[in-house]
């Protein structure tokens, strides 16, 4: 079964396009996956506190979380080149001036946090609406699906060893310095492809509250703040945990190791199938999520810290796989980019929430206290999904063609799933 998967990803990463936007989309993603580590290491070796990384982190995350919808309308309005990449231009900009400012004057770091977050590229989303215009076979969808959940994790694998990489052989600022350069290269690959010079984005319902008019998404961007509250808060707690046990190589072993944990998780997940609806296994696979946070309070010896962290990210890229399946059928009629804007923006949301309330959390109760805050971020989403799922249980009602050509992108279904599972 693994291998018919890993012949799918390979037979859909021969097509045309398809590696040079997943590739461009990575790299250009870099910046925004590793700020948290790159943010909190250049604030505490400029001689700042916890609290303050914190804060930083979240402003920059909350800068990110508002832009992304913003930015996400303005690509549907004028394409993604006149977009993308001079805010990936900008988001650069602002995080270069942050390195240069350092913490003094505050004020001027602040702003330059703003300006970087607000202006990172959507490239998440837009890849996501290039896939049916690259891919025209109902499998390659499947693998898209599929390898797209698992490579948002690849980068939670490779973004904190090169941080730490360039921190060693470099410097804090530098590392961000040359991410950022990164992660415009990035940009400038996926803008200059066919593909995204020639989308165009289809007509949209007009309605104020947009995609947000569905209570089934509603919750689901609940409980994704949570989850990214969640991740957001390891990330300083595992700083924490590296300061006491042999410095920033061990917190960078431990993202790391989630991001393994997310690959092999999301590997098994996409190789095949399983019954159900989507909202259903959505709920088991948070149950699992934040059960595999609780062993992480243990802070064991760094060995058997990478083993639980692994395990504690193996249910993520599962999570986000159905979630993706899950927004699709949930989003309004001509709402779907937006919908998956969204989802972006409660998971970026939650990671700086739970990075800003985790700094106090670690400077007065040490790594354990900070993994502990994970660990009721976890709690809170699989109560969200839980509690509200009777909103759930009803996907949006849409003509056939609308639910083919919007909702079930080219008639696809979720990756690793047979259509008769879907409602």
């Amino acid at each position: 079964m693994a291998g018919a998967a890993a012949g799918g990803y390979g037979k859909m990463l021969r097509t045309q396009h398809a590696a040079r936007l997943l590739m461009g989309t990575l790299v250009g993603r870099l910046p925004n996956a590793t700020a948290a580590l790159a943010i909190v290491l250049f604030v505490r070796a400029e001689g700042g506190s916890y609290t303050l990384a914190g804060a930083l982190s979240a402003v920059y995350g909350v800068a990110n979380a508002v832009g992304q919808p913003l930015l996400g309308r303005a690509v549907d309005l004028h394409g993604q080149p006149k977009v993308m990449l001079p805010s990936a231009v900008l988001a650069a900009l602002g995080m270069t001036l942050f390195t240069v400012v350092g913490l003094h004057p505050l004020p001027l770091s602040y702003l330059a946090m703003i300006v970087a977050g607000v202006f990172t590229p959507p490239l998440e989303g837009g890849l996501r609406a290039l896939w049916p215009s690259v891919l025209k076979s109902e499998d390659d969808l499947h693998a898209a699906y599929s390898l797209d959940a698992i490579a948002q994790e690849l980068i939670y694998v490779v973004g904190p060893l090169i941080v730490t990489r360039l921190v060693a052989y470099w410097s804090e600022a530098g590392a961000l310095f040359v991410l950022n350069v990164l992660g415009v290269l990035g940009a400038l690959a996926v803008v200059t492809s066919p593909p995204s010079r020639q989308w165009r984005s289809a007509a949209r319902e007009a309605h104020w509250l947009g995609a947000l008019r569905s209570r089934g998404l509603l919750v689901l961007l609940g409980a994704f703040f949570f989850i990214g509250s969640a991740l957001g808060s390891i990330a300083v707690a595992a700083v924490a945990y590296g300061d006491g046990h042999g410095g920033g190589n061990v917190a960078s072993y431990l993202l790391s190791a989630l991001g393994v944990g997310a690959l092999i998780g999301g590997s098994v997940y996409g190789a095949r199938q399983w019954s159900g609806t989507p909202e259903q296994r959505l709920r088991l696979l948070v149950a699992g999520l934040a059960l595999g946070y609780v062993p992480l309070v243990l802070v064991p010896g760094p060995v058997t810290m990478t083993i639980l962290a692994t395990v504690a990210g193996v249910f993520l890229a599962p999570s986000l796989a159905c979630a993706f399946v899950v927004v699709d059928r949930h989003a309004p009629r001509g709402t779907v980019t937006e919908a998956f804007s969204w989802l972006v923006t409660s998971f970026g949301v939650g990671a700086a929430i739970g990075t800003a309330f985790v700094g106090p959390a670690v400077q007065y109760g040490g790594a354990r206290a900070g993994f502990w805050v994970a660990v009721g971020g976890g709690a809170a989403a699989l109560l969200v999904l839980v509690g509200a799922r009777r909103h759930m249980a009803h996907p949006e009602a849409h003509s056939e063609v609308v639910a083919r050509s919007e909702n079930d992108r080219n008639g696809a279904v979720e990756p690793g799933f047979t259509a008769g599972h879907q409602a």
